[in-house]
């Protein structure tokens, strides 16, 4: 996992806050939770990856 990752996440982070507080000022809150949704399954798809590789080296270490 690189450094890349973390900023890639903290991107969508600040792009989907200020998106949402617009659509929220705007009255469109049910489109404002969609994107956060979306935002969320975005990352983790990007995530689950690493953390299962996690839980695998885990159990090497632990010869499960």
């Amino acid at each position: 996992m690189g450094i890349s990752l973390i900023f890639k996440i903290a991107a969508v982070g600040i792009l989907v806050t200020i998106l949402s507080q617009i659509l929220k000022h705007s009255g469109r809150e049910e489109h404002a939770f969609l994107l956060s949704l979306a935002a969320l399954i975005l990352v983790l798809t990007w995530v689950i990856p690493y953390i299962y590789e996690l839980f695998m080296s885990m159990q090497r270490l632990f010869d499960l």
